[in-house]
């Protein structure tokens, strides 16, 4: 079963726009000596609906060469097309990932009914080699899968998790209940971290443990340690920073947070554009605030 705290790394480009694949070996190697269980590489936050299929399947492969055996890397293999997502998640299980986080197919959506979602994830999960996990963010793609369509895609074996970052509780507290067992549900954001672990929720993949990897690892230590105010008092620590490089400022944002670290965060790709003066500014501030600076 899936638990515990993954950071969805940004991919670091340069100014014009090119991979920099030693400054993603540094990121990743400093990464590997925080309290992280593992990476999600070609997440939302990894830019990887700017990405060539080529570029996706060498970022997974420099990733996993860099990260220590130990800690999994789950690849963000979602596509529009079926038959798209089962070549590039058969592609990232050659490159060494432990599992697939699959997104749901948006750019027609509304045609995508929960049958046709259910054919989709149901196809993939037959084809793959490797554990898939739904992703729900409904905020990018229009879409949020009912928890009906969740329950029954939970029964299928290779099936075995889901990443939720639509931020509704009570739909969270829904799929723990009517999800098996050993079905993990992941928060999508630090900003209900603490509250989903509540509800049953096993870990989260969340866009602040990138710059403050330790804290959220903290979180999930002191919940299951059954510290529950000392659990509080940090998801509270987290909240205004968790929304600056979430809804905030976006991923320009958690690049810059990465810049004032000592990370790698370097500009996104066009037609993304670098955080304003003012923008790092307040993120410095946070990050000051939560310890980090």
């Amino acid at each position: 079963m899936l638990a515990g705290i993954y950071a969805p790394i940004p991919t670091p480009f340069d100014s014009a726009g090119e991979i920099l694949e030693d400054k993603l070996v540094e990121n990743v190697q400093r990464w590997a000596n925080t309290d992280l269980t593992g990476l999600v590489v070609l997440g939302s936050n990894g830019e990887f609906v700017y990405l060539s299929p080529e570029e996706k399947v060498r970022v997974l492969e420099v990733v996993r060469e860099a990260l220590p055996a130990d800690r999994p890397v789950i690849a963000g293999t979602g596509c529009e097309s079926t038959r798209n997502t089962i070549e590039l998640t058969c592609a990232a299980a050659e490159a060494g990932s432990a599992a697939a986080l699959v997104i749901t197919p948006h750019f027609f959506g509304g045609g995508m009914t929960a049958e046709r979602l259910h054919t989709h994830y149901t196809e993939v999960a037959d084809a793959s080699p490797i554990p898939i996990m739904l992703y729900n963010m409904p905020r990018n793609t229009g879409l949020s899968m009912p928890v009906s369509l969740i329950s029954d895609l939970a029964q299928h074996e290779n099936i075995i998790g889901i990443k939720d970052s639509g931020g509704n509780i009570a739909q969270i507290s829904q799929m723990v209940r009517d999800t098996p067992d050993d079905f993990a549900v992941f928060a999508g954001s630090g900003s209900f971290l603490l509250p989903a672990l509540y509800m049953g929720a096993t870990g989260g993949t969340l866009a602040v443990a990138n710059v403050v990897p330790n804290l959220c690892a903290e979180i999930h230590e002191a919940y299951g340690a059954g510290d529950c105010e000392r659990a509080r008092n940090l998801q509270r620590k987290i909240l205004d920073l968790n929304a600056a490089v979430t809804t905030g400022y976006g991923i320009p944002g958690l690049k810059a947070a990465l810049d004032s670290l000592g990370f790698y965060g370097g500009p996104p790709r066009l037609p993304l554009t670098p955080a304003p003066p003012a923008a790092k500014e307040d993120l410095e501030r946070m990050l000051q605030d939560c310890g980090a600076l």
